[in-house]
């Protein structure tokens, strides 16, 4: 079973949810035949790779309220993050462009796979959530890449052309065509949507329910053992 999910390293909601996911998994009965692959998203892919002002402060414009609105938004989702089990710089952080984490990623899904893809995943959200890293900086990002166990020739090679930058794009198209808005957003083996940071329990519902569509039990009619022939003969 295949879960893909949508979302940005720079999106506080992406890693709670990245979280809930991880405790779903954690409680489902076929996670060893459960595969997760991260998609991209970029919030604003106009947003540049020098980093701009403070999280609170970049929130205050752009939802009203200046930077008095921005820091009750930080504390808020601080403490939303502190219940998963994570404490946060966000305060520190700074919004920078996401493009080449988001290629990076690629590449560790085409050449290294999930499991590495997913070490990485961690660790650029971890650079950016918890260290309050510039994310677009290519130090950081080789930093991170190593730690996943990347190659760093190839690591190099990726940030220095426009490599995957097309997957990027194509990802961004895929989640518009299935109607998201926002992210995080997944979908599970191909049929089923899941928007927003869903609580770790609703999302466990989701998985049985996709592993029963895809596993079917037969459900038997008539009388047990009738008219029927098996190795010590015929009824």
């Amino acid at each position: 079973m295949r879960i893909e999910i949508w979302s940005d390293v720079v999106c506080p909601w992406c890693y709670i949810g990245k979280r809930r996911w991880e405790g779903a998994l954690a409680e489902f009965e076929h996670a060893d035949q459960v595969e997760v692959v991260w998609r991209s998203f970029q919030l604003d892919p106009g947003a540049s790779t020098e980093p701009g002002p403070v999280a609170a402060e970049h929130l205050g414009r752009k939802y009203g309220g200046g930077s008095d609105a921005g820091r009750d938004m930080v504390d808020r989702m601080e403490a939303v993050a502190a219940e998963e089990g994570m404490v946060w710089r966000h305060h520190e952080s700074r919004p920078v462009n996401t493009v080449d984490a988001h290629r990076l990623l690629h590449l560790a899904l085409a050449e290294s796979g999930t499991t590495v893809q997913a070490t990485l995943k961690e660790e650029l959200l971890a650079a950016y959530f918890v260290r309050a890293e510039n994310i677009a900086d290519h130090e950081v990002l080789r930093t991170a890449a190593e730690k996943a166990g990347l190659p760093a020739d190839r690591v190099a090679d990726v940030l220095a052309s426009g490599e995957y930058r097309q997957d990027v794009f194509a990802d961004q198209d895929q989640a518009h065509e299935y109607g998201a808005g926002g992210v995080p957003f997944a979908v599970v083996d191909g049929r089923y949507g899941v928007s927003g940071a869903q609580p770790a329990a609703t999302l466990l519902e989701v998985l049985h329910k996709a592993w029963e569509a895809a596993h079917p039990v037969v459900e038997m009619t008539g009388a047990a053992g009738a008219d029927v022939c098996g190795p010590d003969g015929c009824s």
